[in-house]
């Protein structure tokens, strides 16, 4: 990556080049083309207002708003160099003695164009150049064209709100030709030596360009009122008067281009009756194929819109005579000591081309730096990694042999997964059942200390009670709600020491202990109470015992157990 590449990325470096064209038949156009392909890579247009009696632009506010449209449309960056195309004002050719200094040649010429009504009014903009056919004598044959500098002044001014500069100002004559040459339209006519003319129609007239090859020999222009004639008038009128203009610039080739929608250049091909071959291209609403291929992004729509001179505009073609209005630019060259325009997410500010170097040395350090850390710790953390993977992998290799032994025993029928999944969900469905048993049983003055239920269905309930009714209709409950469970009251004891205080402790606490089981008496393992309150609420070997908040307050007395 070279250094402008590097600035690029940190948005900045050299300005991106814009190139817009003001069409009369169209309107603004904002173009970029790949000159290598020679495709239009992305395009954009919108409506504007052009006089063609003053030639100018009818108002600055509708440009702009136009502009700000197709920035925003194209997603192009305003902080830009813009390159403008502008419809031709004025076109003329003079000879000057060769001796005249450049000075003296550039006032004599600025006269000329004077005489024009459009520069009675307002002052030109004047760049002109010399013919490049062989020339002999003491006289130099120029041509020259004008714009209005306050149509170029006010441009600058609204590019600058945006913050982009005006580079280059060209014309649509020689943008035309450009275009014609990139196209590939006129391959025959602007071979060297080779006589042809040009003819564009506008909408106030037309004009004919003489060329040898890709250079200018003369130019006329004729006025004509082409929006007073109605259907094929305009036609005739057109071959009649130009007919005789031919006739004073005979050539091999005659090559029309209409930019007006009321005259199609086909239909007027086959009207003008001239020696040579003629040839035509649409710039207007009859357009067929454009002049060269347009990229998928733009839309069909705005395709059909591409005239020839913002192709010409944006071609890299360089002709004989070249036309410049801003003194020591050539349309792209740029001041070395501009400040560079710096976009960092939303801050933005200048800085000098010496410290945009800098700031992307800075950048460069920064990033290899921690590059060159990266490189040196990477092997280090591919190693600890390949450790760690290396583990992983030997642990599946143990899981997968064990998943595998698995299998092979239930293969061999030692073990059933479904039998076992079928007795884990039986033995909970047991456990669930007893839960359910023993909340829906409890009468009102019972209370449980102790339950326990395993496995195998082994239940084993204990607890207290004001009175002997209520021990054994909780027991029958327990006995309706779990069915099959063989449960018997293995125990039942005073816990008073004598009548007397069982009646006066009736209403106070349990007056009769109990134990209600299925279990076998070598499978019944005595609690002792100090380790029923450790015990309370836990679970062993999968049991899970309940206990109530019953208080003890008497030592049980031994009674007789009764057994159902």
């Amino acid at each position: 990556m070279d250094l402008n590449e590097l600035l690029a990325q940190f948005g900045t470096g050299s300005r991106e080049t814009v190139y817009l064209s003001v069409s009369p038949g169209v309107g603004l156009e904002l173009i970029d083309v790949d000159v290598q392909s020679r495709t239009v890579k992305n395009y954009g247009f919108r409506p504007l207002e052009y006089n063609e009696s003053l030639r100018q632009i009818d108002s600055m506010d509708a440009f702009k708003a136009a502009l700000s449209e197709l920035f925003e449309e194209l997603n192009v960056n305003p902080k830009c160099n813009v390159v403008l195309n502008l419809p031709l004002v004025i076109f003329g050719s003079k000879e000057l003695p060769l001796l005249l200094a450049d000075d003296a040649i550039t006032e004599a010429l600025t006269s000329e164009v004077e005489q024009s009504y459009v520069f009675r009014r307002y002052e030109p903009m004047l760049s002109w150049s010399d013919s490049s056919i062989t020339q002999s004598g003491d006289v130099r044959k120029l041509f020259y064209t004008a714009v209005q500098k306050n149509i170029v002044d006010d441009i600058t001014a609204v590019l600058e709100e945006f913050g982009a500069k005006l580079v280059s100002v060209q014309i649509s004559l020689t943008s035309l030709l450009k275009a014609l040459t990139f196209s590939g339209l006129t391959v025959e006519q602007m071979k060297d030596n080779v006589t042809w003319n040009l003819m564009i129609i506008r909408p106030n007239g037309y004009s004919i360009c003489s060329m040898v090859g890709k250079n200018i020999v003369e130019y006329y222009e004729e006025p004509l009122a082409i929006n007073s004639f109605e259907g094929d008038e305009i036609y005739s009128a057109i071959s009649s008067s130009a007919q005789i203009t031919l006739m004073s610039y005979p050539a091999n080739y005659l090559y029309i281009v209409s930019e007006t929608d009321l005259v199609s250049a086909e239909l007027l091909a086959g009207r003008i009756p001239v020696a040579g071959k003629i040839g035509y291209f649409e710039n207007n609403d009859f357009k067929k194929q454009n002049a060269v291929p347009v990229s998928l992004e733009v839309l069909e729509e705005a395709s059909h819109k591409i005239s020839l001179e913002a192709i010409g505009l944006a071609s890299n073609v360089k002709l004989p005579s070249q036309f410049e209005f801003l003194e020591g630019t050539d349309g792209l060259a740029e001041d070395p000591n501009e400040p560079v325009h710096v976009v960092l997410g939303s801050t933005e500010f200048n800085i000098s081309p010496n410290g945009a170097k800098n700031v992307a040395l800075l950048f460069s350090a920064v990033i290899l730096i921690p590059a060159l850390i990266l490189a040196l710790l990477i092997p280090l953390t591919v190693k600890e990694k390949q450790k760690q993977l290396d583990e992983i992998s030997s642990k599946l290799t143990t899981v997968e042999s064990e998943v595998k032994k698995l299998q092979n025993d239930q293969n061999s029928g030692s073990f059933d997964a479904n039998n076992e999944i079928k007795r884990i969900l039986t033995d909970n469905r047991i456990k669930l059942l007893s839960y359910s048993a023993l909340g829906e049983s409890v009468p009102k003055k019972l209370w449980l200390t102790y339950f326990c239920a395993k496995d195998d269905g082994k239940i084993d309930v204990k607890g207290q009670s004001a009175n002997v009714e209520d021990i054994y209709a909780f027991f029958r409950n327990m006995k309706d709600s779990l069915i099959n469970t063989q449960l018997r009251i293995h125990k039942l004891e005073m816990v008073s020491k004598n009548v007397d205080d069982a009646v006066s402790d009736i209403d106070d606490s349990g007056a009769y202990s109990f134990e209600i089981t299925n279990m076998q008496d070598a499978d019944i393992n005595p609690v002792k109470d100090s380790e029923k309150s450790e015990n309370s609420g836990e679970s062993t070997n999968n049991d899970k015992p309940a206990q109530n908040n019953a208080e003890q307050n008497n030592s049980p007395a031994n009674l007789p157990v009764a057994d159902e």
